[in-house]
């Protein structure tokens, strides 16, 4: 059952997300003295703004250990847990998602603050599963990275499965799996008005999408181009239906460079993303998801390396307000529910992009004025 009210499931055919924002960089492996300062303050003053510009969600990136270089790209990054809390706290009407970690969350504990979350928010808290991949992170943890998506997956599903059975039970129960022996297992509060809270997961694996076709209302997927996009998003919307009798909408992920004219806009991304780019740190986080990550397809790797320093591997939206609508366009065209936006910096472009933008995206009938706060 979807949640009434949440702004996931509003009536936009495009919805839009802040992503990344509680790391430092964002998504933008630059050195430019204006890149991201993913501090408290700075994250707390674009969940207002971007609330009240309806903006659908924001998603925080899980992040233990940053990519080197000379900026540490994403080496500072706020905990998405009690950040998602305190944002729930300073927003009104903004789905916060918690990006949870399912090795190193333990599913009674998750269950509870996940809960509590949505108390606070008064049913807007949003839950991304990740289920691993980042060795150095395990490595941390001293946890093993199982070498097989499968054994990953299967971990993640036992996990989601304890946490659902807590939040579905009244009474407390006993759970003897693969992964989890536990004994007199009860949590309360609930989620809000006992509905499951808005899920997704990303991934471009087979084992990835078959889980979030399982268990997801949105699967994330990267967007190469949008006549591939067209087929990935078919493939996965047939692949939930016909396994399990779901519907799924699928999401992707892009960056934006937006000005007022195109040349201003591909010239800054010359400036940031080639010219002042952290070398080390992109080869790094490249290095790092082609070895133990499905998140990018193999092309991605070969094809895009200045995709991955301009905005972590994701769609590129570079140019002036008509030119960024459009390609906006074409993703919805292609099938996409909606998309994830960042910035180098969050907080001086978003209000360029919902100036310019956001109104051309109303006058193409992809989205709704938004209602003042």
């Amino acid at each position: 059952m979807r949640r009434p009210g949440s702004s996931m499931f509003n009536a936009n055919k495009l919805k839009l997300g802040i992503f990344s924002p509680n790391c430092s960089g964002g998504m933008a492996v630059t050195k430019v003295p204006e890149r991201w300062d993913a501090s408290w303050e700075h994250n707390r003053s674009l969940a207002v703004m971007a609330d009240a510009a309806g903006i659908e969600f924001l998603l925080p990136i899980a992040r233990w250990i940053g990519y080197g270089g000379a900026t540490d790209f994403q080496n500072n990054t706020l905990e998405t847990i009690t950040w998602a809390t305190g944002l729930l706290a300073s927003t009104r009407r903004i789905t916060v998602f918690a990006t949870a970690h399912t090795a190193f969350t333990h599913p009674i504990v998750a269950a509870k603050q996940f809960a509590t979350m949505d108390q606070i928010g008064g049913g807007r808290f949003g839950l991304n599963v990740v289920c691993g991949w980042n060795k150095p992170e395990y490595d941390m943890f001293g946890i093993p990275l199982p070498t097989e998506h499968t054994a990953r997956y299967g971990f993640g599903q036992e996990w989601f499965d304890v946490v659902r059975k807590i939040w579905g039970s009244d009474a407390p129960f006993d759970w003897d799996g693969t992964y989890f022996h536990l004994k007199h297992v009860f949590g309360d509060p609930k989620p809000v008005g006992g509905v499951l809270p808005p899920t997704m997961n990303a991934g471009s694996s087979a084992e990835g999408r078959d889980f979030a076709a399982r268990n997801a209302d949105f699967l994330f997927t990267v967007l190469i181009d949008p006549e591939q996009g067209r087929n990935d998003v078919a493939d996965i919307r047939r692949q939930a239906k016909t396994r399990y009798g779901r519907d799924i909408d699928v999401f992707t992920t892009s960056y934006v460079v937006c000005r007022p004219t195109a040349k201003e806009a591909q010239d800054y991304q010359a400036y940031y993303a080639d010219k002042e780019a952290d070398w080390p740190a992109v080869d790094r986080l490249m290095e790092l998801q082609g070895l133990h990550a499905k998140s990018f397809p193999p092309e991605a790797f070969t094809l895009f390396r200045n995709r991955f320093a301009a905005g972590h591997g994701v769609y590129p939206l570079v140019g002036d307000p008509d030119q960024i609508a459009d390609e906006l366009e074409k993703i919805s065209q292609a099938g996409f529910a909606g998309t994830t936006i960042t910035f180098v910096n969050y907080v001086d472009e978003l209000p360029f992009f919902c100036d310019e933008v956001l109104p051309r995206l109303e006058k193409k009938g992809l989205r709704e004025k938004a209602k003042p706060i």
